[in-house]
């Protein structure tokens, strides 16, 4: 069931209202639909703040924004490698030091079809440790500055999700044996719905005050492919921008920021392109297939990532 809610455009900016006095939290704000999402939000006066992996290309993306807004734009960056769940940690102490209101942590940030198995440097398969760990455990340490403005957690999936296993593989989750870039993608962008779905029971059961929604960006023009991917996967990738299944960057980033902002919306639910195999088209509420929300995977995830990060949340 699709549904675009918002009328046969589906959602857009233009709903937006003001938004001076709020604060945004981007992971992988420095280019594409991250990027995108920044922008949009500064149109409306919001304060962003990135958390980005390179200086370099925070500094340059910074500077873009200040041409574009004028040099008084709230817009900052923090280093954070949400590989290194040491870095990840050290920047959520700096935006709890530096951020004192945050009204939605968008956790856009990814890698994708990473060819050849690799590590992190806490051991994860990078794609599960980059997606879905860092996030678990970034959004934990953030979760009480967001709560005191009963703020949001927007957890940006993928339609990935579908594909490969459609579980979590928990006897070999690192995949040491049979690893397929795809696959072990697939996995990780389950993992991070799943940890959204499972942090919406465990919210409300606690009676917090926390909303939590899961989107994905569609078929989006955007680097996430050809900075991680590997070749063939990169080049028809690029053929596939050249065609109607693929849409701007800038389209890819609304349904983060519907989900940062908008109000009256469900949460148990998958929000994104609701036009061609959801890949496109009019932004609103798109299908959600139940195994995303197991209930026994679920917990049993949620256990097993404290374990993996050492962290363990607080509800």
């Amino acid at each position: 069931m699709t549904d675009s809610l918002f009328g046969p455009k589906g959602w857009t900016p233009e709903r937006l209202g003001p938004l001076a006095g709020k604060t945004y939290v981007i992971t992988g704000a420095n280019a594409g639909a991250g990027f995108q999402a920044a922008r949009i939000l500064l149109t409306r006066g919001a304060k962003v703040v990135m958390l980005n992996r390179s200086a370099e290309r925070s500094t340059t993306a910074i500077e873009e924004l200040k041409r574009e807004f004028g040099a008084q734009a709230e817009v900052s960056f923090i280093r954070m490698d949400l590989s290194d769940l040491s870095s990840v940690r050290a920047a959520a102490r700096e935006v709890l030091e530096t951020v004192p209101r945050i009204d939605a942590l968008i956790c856009n940030a990814a890698i994708a079809q990473v060819p050849s198995r690799q590590l992190t440097v806490d051991g994860f398969e990078s794609q599960l440790g980059t997606n879905h760990y860092g996030h678990f455990v970034l959004s934990g340490m953030l979760f009480e500055r967001i709560e005191a403005s009963e703020g949001r957690i927007v957890v940006v999936a993928s339609l990935g999700y579908n594909m490969g296993l459609r579980t979590i593989k928990f006897d070999d989750i690192n995949w040491e044996k049979d690893y397929g870039a795809n696959t072990a993608y697939s996995q990780s962008k389950l993992a991070q719905m799943m940890f959204a779905y499972e942090l919406q029971d465990r919210v409300a059961e606690a009676s917090r005050k926390v909303e939590v929604y899961v989107c994905h960006p569609g078929s989006s023009a955007t680097s996430l492919i050809s900075t991680s991917g590997g070749l063939m996967t990169r080049v028809m990738w690029w053929l596939m921008t050249k065609t109607p299944m693929v849409q701007t960057a800038e389209q890819g980033a609304y349904p983060e920021v519907m989900c940062a902002t908008e109000s009256g919306m469900e949460q148990r639910a998958l929000y994104g392109p609701t036009g061609r195999m959801e890949f496109v088209g009019p932004v609103g509420r798109g299908t959600l297939e139940p195994h995303a929300y197991d209930k026994a995977v679920m917990s049993r995830l949620w256990d097993v990532s404290e374990q993996a990060t050492g962290f363990n949340w607080s509800l």
